[in-house]
């Protein structure tokens, strides 16, 4: 009972420094336009969708004791799951150095060294994480936690405080309610590949995949809520000023860097998950290193891509991927696909792909994650019917 009880409070902790994040901050800044309750409201629909899809993920592969990659394949057979192992690994490398610039340009205001130097700092930081391995960081984890949960609420007391709301902010409508919807369910999406990665050794499955999607949904809505304030009520996306203007030097560079390293590490660390999926003679830690240093890399010699844009290729790519995994799973009660490759299920990712990119120019109150969703999960139910009756009369005849 001991053992299982320090897997839910390891795998929380470990989801609560997934959110933990500049990168969650400056999402919740794009929300801005929409001003303080619209923008609330959006964070709320987006992650209360998020969370349902994390728990339900995290239970698949809670249950089957399966990596979030091990899981994929149950519904799309061996080479699908590798196919999915592979864009979840170009996702994981695209993360890493996304996050190590944020953090290395956020740290490089506060104490100017250049991004280069930070990035390098944050990168040895990632590698050491790695080396001290997933097993042996609980304790670390949980002094590193309790650290940024006070330096969270630091923060928030900074862009909250009478002296700041009292701010003018100007608004206009440049992003509707439903993309809204959509970046604050978009960011929950990136960690459904993941999820399972954390939850599949404990004893109490579902509990421990319900409290670490609960506890990154309420860490994550957090962030975003900051994201928001800091735009409305500062006329600032610049957390780091932010901090610095409160005179917070210290604090603020411990919240940027350890944000970041607790952050990504959880990225470098499931794309050496994932890479087992691929080929089992990996080794999960290499492989973590050999992302780590690309992503230093990237963060070096790469200018910083659109997140918005990266949020809503995510969105397409693991979303219907997650529909089909959950109808299978829930509604259809299928076994363990043993196909090399489920053709059906590939094509329905396929479809919902390509609705998710044209529902872009679509506004709908939900977002596009969850009608899509219901799409997939419809068809995927229906063309399954339909597949067993024809396999019935061909049995008959």
């Amino acid at each position: 009972m001991e053992k299982s009880k320090k897997s839910i409070i390891s795998s929380s902790l470990l989801m609560f420094g997934a959110g933990v994040s500049i990168a969650e901050i400056l999402t919740g800044t794009l929300l801005s336009p929409l001003g303080l309750k619209r923008g609330i409201l959006a964070i709320i629909i987006g992650h209360l969708i998020g969370f349902v899809l994390l728990f339900l993920i995290g239970v698949i592969g809670s249950d089957n004791s399966k990596s979030s990659m091990e899981s994929v394949k149950m519904s799309f057979g061996f080479k699908g799951g590798i196919f999915f192992s592979t864009l979840n690994i170009l996702q994981l490398v695209g993360w890493t150095g996304i996050m190590i610039i944020s953090g290395s340009i956020a740290a490089n205001s506060i104490i100017p060294l250049s991004t280069t130097i930070w990035s390098l700092i944050i990168g040895f930081l990632i590698i050491l994480w790695v080396l001290i391995g997933i097993s042996d960081i609980s304790k670390i984890n949980i002094v590193a936690m309790s650290s940024l949960f006070i330096l969270t609420i630091i923060l928030s007391k900074v862009i909250f405080s009478p002296s700041t709301a009292s701010i003018p902010f100007s608004t206009t409508d440049s992003i509707s309610f439903g993309l809204a919807v959509e970046l604050s369910a978009a960011m929950p999406l990136s960690w459904l590949p993941l999820i399972a990665d954390y939850t599949k050794d404990s004893e109490q499955n579902r509990f421990c995949a319900f409290f670490a999607s609960l506890s990154y949904t309420f860490i994550s809505m957090w962030m975003y809520l900051i994201g928001l304030g800091a735009a409305i009520f500062t006329n600032n996306v610049d957390i780091a000023q932010i901090l610095m203007s409160a005179n917070l030097g210290v604090i603020a560079i411990l919240i940027v860097v350890f944000s970041t390293v607790t952050t990504t590490f959880l990225d470098v660390y499931s794309s050496g998950i994932s890479s087992v999926s691929i080929n089992s003679k990996l080794s999960e830690k290499t492989v973590a290193i050999v992302v780590a240093v690309i992503g230093i890399i990237l963060a070096i010699f790469t200018p910083i891509s659109s997140l918005e844009g990266f949020l809503y290729l995510i969105g397409s790519i693991f979303a219907p991927m997650a529909a089909i995994m959950i109808s299978d799973y829930f509604i259809l009660h299928q076994d363990f696909n043993k196909d090399e490759f489920n053709i059906r299920n590939s094509i329905l990712w396929l479809i919902g792909f390509i609705i998710y990119q044209l529902s872009l120019n679509v506004e709908t109150v939900f977002g596009n994650t969850l009608p899509v969703m219901i799409i997939i999960t419809f068809l995927s139910y229906i063309t399954n019917k339909i597949a067993l009756r024809v396999r019935t009369i061909s049995i008959n005849q």
